[in-house]
């Protein structure tokens, strides 16, 4: 089936950008697997953890949209489907800093008894990874498979089926997804833990990906495909989720701190006091600064969620705190609390994310219409709010 709309072609100096970038991440990473092995193995987890939470807040915004029978999104669908495309090099990733990253995990070395001895069991831990992972990766995989039919179909059903689909997606994912940041990111610190943890990554996650995608269909309205389709209606609604999202992880990160605080356990309140002393303490404001209150202030007046240069400008600064979130997160317990570690090996490292994640995301967007032509909500999105 044909589309009227133009396809993706990003110049070359563009797609040069983004290969340079990527090899430089590559780069830094094996030689931060020399030099310094246990600052790269906490980036690498770092930036694949981002990876996933890209991959994984995309799946959730499409299967959100199929389950509430939204139409606003259905024209900008292809860009969150495109933006899955990450996940399965998130799953290696992931998959190889559990095999070859053990020294960033205590419990690895250590012998605990009773129900933590089990549940922090390697076998136990490595194997809860592949289930979860390969889970993940096969409903998302048929739900944008079921998608993209449809454009050479024409089959209406289809949306049925992911409506389905969709509502299995996210029933599992809200299962394992909490285990999984425990086994691979809470448990950094063995001896602290948070019932709260597991909803406060989901808030960090979805935010990251509805930021992301307001950059990809601020950029791809720009170079074509999406010139005659997104509009300020979409912006706007874009942008009220990531105010909304944006405030929703300010409530549980201060509902996380407040409890902790207030009860004031040292086995609870040793992982924000790693975070408050040793250089780390203005890092742990700022992150609260970029990811919520400045853009709280910025996104309360309707023109600025409906303006595409102001609304990517604080899409940006979300995806820093994102990335500055996970650095506390991950850096204070796997690398040491007692200075701030920030080099030549975390930039390089930073900066080729964003080349990878580009070169895999232009792949995945050229692979199919830039838009659902075949589905049968799409008038509805193009015309939304008119």
């Amino acid at each position: 089936m044909t589309t009227p709309y133009p396809g993706l072609t990003p110049s070359h100096r563009t797609r040069a950008l983004f290969k340079w970038l990527a090899l430089l991440g590559a780069a830094t990473f094996g030689l931060g697997l020399l030099f310094a092995r246990q600052r790269a193995l906490s980036s690498f987890l770092l930036l694949n953890i981002g990876f996933l939470g890209m991959g994984l807040g995309a799946a959730f915004f499409i299967a959100l949209q199929y389950v509430c029978g939204a139409h606003w999104a259905v024209a900008l669908r292809r860009v969150p489907e495109a933006m899955c495309g990450i996940l399965p090099w998130a799953a290696l990733g992931i998959l190889i800093t559990i095999l070859v990253g053990r020294s960033l995990y205590p419990w690895t070395e250590e012998h605990a008894t009773g129900m933590k001895g089990v549940i922090l069991s390697y076998p136990f831990v490595l194997g809860r990874t592949v289930v979860f992972l390969g889970i993940w990766l096969l409903l998302v995989r048929a739900l944008v498979h079921g998608s993209r039919l449809q454009d050479d179909t024409g089959d209406a059903s289809l949306s049925e089926s992911n409506v389905r689909l969709s509502a299995v997606f996210l029933v599992v994912f809200g299962l394992t997804f909490w285990v999984a940041v425990f086994d691979w990111v809470m448990s950094l610190e063995p001896e602290w833990y948070s019932t709260m943890y597991g909803v406060y990554h989901f808030a960090g996650l979805f935010l990251g990906a509805i930021a992301a995608i307001i950059i990809l269909v601020v950029w791809l309205s720009r170079v074509g495909p999406l010139r005659s389709v997104l509009t300020a209606e979409h912006l706007h609604d874009l942008g009220k989720l990531l105010f909304g999202f944006s405030t929703f992880w300010m409530y549980i990160w201060f509902s996380e701190y407040m409890l902790i605080w207030y009860a004031d356990f040292p086995e609870e309140t040793a992982h924000f006091v790693r975070r408050l002393t040793g250089g780390w303490g203005p890092l742990f404001v700022a992150n609260m600064v970029v990811t919520w209150l400045i853009p709280f202030f910025i996104l309360l007046p309707k023109p600025v969620k409906r303006n595409p240069d102001m609304l990517v400008r604080v899409a940006c600064m979300i995806l820093f705190g994102r990335w500055l979130d996970l650095y506390l997160l991950i850096y204070p317990a796997a690398v040491g609390h007692e200075t701030v570690t920030f080099g030549v090996l975390e930039l390089g490292m930073a900066l080729g994310a964003p080349g990878l994640f580009m070169l895999v995301f232009v792949r995945a967007y050229r692979a199919c219409a830039p838009v659902p032509i075949a589905d049968p909500l799409l008038n509805a999105s193009l015309s939304h709010h008119q």
